[in-house]
């Protein structure tokens, strides 16, 4: 089978239809060329990640790094956008799966995040069909026919497609090059970037990608090297390539102008990515004394360091030219009850709200039924302007007000059902391949399960983690609850003629990560293995 691909490399997979245009010799041995040149640093830079968070776990605390005070106090700004990257009022994300990709692009959002991350489960189906899906889509060709006969297509007027490739972390078990795995981002953002780069430029826009789970600016280095030899191999112009990077890690946002700097080229600024900013909060903090936060629903964005943080990120953008974008309003449409949905919009409204006052240029929605309240939201502010880039914030926040982890209370019974609840019913869907899925009137992905289970691991091993009836969050307590959760579970799914095949395993595997000794860095990663 290897002498099919290119010296090296090695895929240990089935090929579905369509999947060697994709797959085609060209394409991967343009992913063997970033690989060879990259994979080592990759390495380093994750081996890097491990001693940060040994050096943490023995009682060091992040601030600003000494050594860039040059660049945070320099005068320098991010090299010009494109005219289709100045107005990003509503941005809407959602995995890279057929259907998904026809709604959100014809949604009336400014821009749509076509995931190969959170919101997709990484199998190899998914992730090579969903090439396949973007290289139709950028050529307009993409069709779907539902199963009752019902046509999707797009309309004249559609999104301006933004892709978000796997984080640093995640490997494509798949395939080999010259006998070691490639980067699962490093893989996305080549197919896509090989296929489709001229094509978008074409058109009238460009190659436009976020950036998931950077730490620290090295890493956000790394993809600027990557982009530069992308551009060259290709022949397109350096800075070709504009990038939004998710700020969706406790670490980085002590780096936030040196992430900007190092991307300069090709920077198309922040977002404040905040369920995966929470998570990356319990995670990096795991092992402090003391530290132990409230139910996941009381951590909002008014929360201190939350707040902290997105006025932070205002301020980094702004100062430099850069675009900066709210984070997901993950509130859907509640056809079934009136008043659960008005609820639920008048919390989508206030959450645009705030941010377009803050001076955020746009945000994020989970669902095209949410499209018009966050437009109208930025549109009260922005009137006829694409964006708010001139508006400048004179706070600053120093590094105790970002790690000012409130609230600590209340933790309750029913906010550990909750994460046992969510967390199963997630697992269940994303081992069964679907990473986006509706629970609770809430579009979630992966990063939900990790927060879900990352507290009710913390509440565990914390002194603090005591329901507000007194009684200690421990193991015996998780366990009992998690069949009665996973009973709910299924319930729920049946209820939604949904098959329930993979949800025993699930609430398996949520037991296993919620109560092990060490915490498990990342929840996909073992469960990626177990995955085709």
């Amino acid at each position: 089978m290897g002498s099919r691909w290119p010296a090296g490399v090695e895929i240990h997979a089935p090929l579905h239809p369509r999947f060697e245009e994709v797959l085609s010799p060209e394409a991967l041995a343009f992913v063997a060329k970033l690989h060879r040149a990259f994979e080592p640093r990759r390495q380093e830079l994750l081996a890097a990640r491990a001693a940060r968070q040994a050096r943490i776990d023995a009682g060091e605390l992040p601030n600003f790094l000494p050594e860039t005070r040059h660049i945070r106090e320099g005068d320098w700004r991010i090299a010009p956008l494109p005219e289709a990257l100045h107005r990003r009022r509503v941005e809407i994300t959602g995995p890279v799966e057929r259907k998904m990709i026809i709604n959100a692009l014809n949604s009336g959002a400014d821009s749509y995040m076509a995931d190969f991350e959170d919101a997709n489960s990484p199998n190899w189906f998914n992730q090579i069909q969903g090439q396949v899906n973007i290289k139709d889509a950028v050529r307009r060709s993409i069709t779907f026919i539902s199963a009752a006969g019902k046509v999707y297509e797009l309309q004249e007027r559609t999104a301006v497609l933004q892709i978000r490739p796997r984080g640093w972390h995640l490997d494509e078990k798949h395939v080999t090059i010259d006998g070691r795995r490639v980067s699962g981002g490093l893989f996305d953002f080549a197919l896509a970037f090989f296929h489709n780069a001229r094509e978008q430029l074409a058109r009238g826009a460009g190659p436009y990608y976020y950036l998931p789970k950077l730490e620290n600016h090295r890493e956000a280095r790394l993809w600027n090297d990557v982009f530069v030899l992308a551009q060259q191999e290709l022949g397109l112009a350096r800075g070709t390539i504009k990038a939004t990077v998710l700020l969706e890690t406790i670490l980085a946002a002590f780096e936030m102008e040196e992430i900007l700097h190092e991307l300069r080229e090709h920077s198309a600024g922040l977002n404040a990515g905040r369920w995966d900013y929470i998570f990356s909060a319990i995670k990096k903090f795991r092992n402090k004394p003391g530290f132990c936060l409230a139910d996941r629903g009381r951590i909002t964005m008014e929360a201190p360091f939350m707040r902290a943080y997105a006025l932070t990120l205002v301020k980094a953008c702004h100062k430099r030219g850069a675009p900066a974008i709210g984070g997901m309003s993950a509130l859907i449409p509640i056809k079934h009850d009136p008043a659960a949905n008005e609820r639920a919009l008048a919390g989508v409204r206030h959450d645009k709200r705030r941010d377009a006052d803050d001076g955020f240029d746009g945000g994020w929605v989970a669902h095209p039924g949410l499209v018009p309240i966050a437009l109208e939201e930025f549109t009260r502010v922005l009137g006829a302007r694409p964006n708010q880039w001139d508006r400048q914030r004179s706070e600053t926040f120093t590094a105790a007000e970002l790690l000012d982890f409130r609230p600590e209370r209340p933790i309750t019974e029913v906010g550990l059902r909750n994460n046992i609840n969510v967390g199963i019913h997630y697992l269940g869907s994303w081992l069964a391949g679907n990473g986006c899925v509706p629970i609770h009137n809430l579009m979630e992905d992966a990063a939900t399960a990790e927060i879900a289970r990352a507290q009710v691991w913390q509440w565990v091993v914390s002194a603090k983690g005591v329901l507000d009836d007194g009684r200690k969050v421990d193991a015996a307590l998780v366990r009992a609850l998690i069949p009665q959760e996973l009973d709910q579970v299924k319930r729920d799914v049946a209820a939604q003629g949904e098959p329930l095949g993979t949800y025993d395993q699930a609430a398996q595997i949520f037991e296993r990560m919620s109560l092990v000794r060490e915490f498990p860095e990342f929840l996909t990663l073992p469960l990626y293995e177990e995955m085709p």
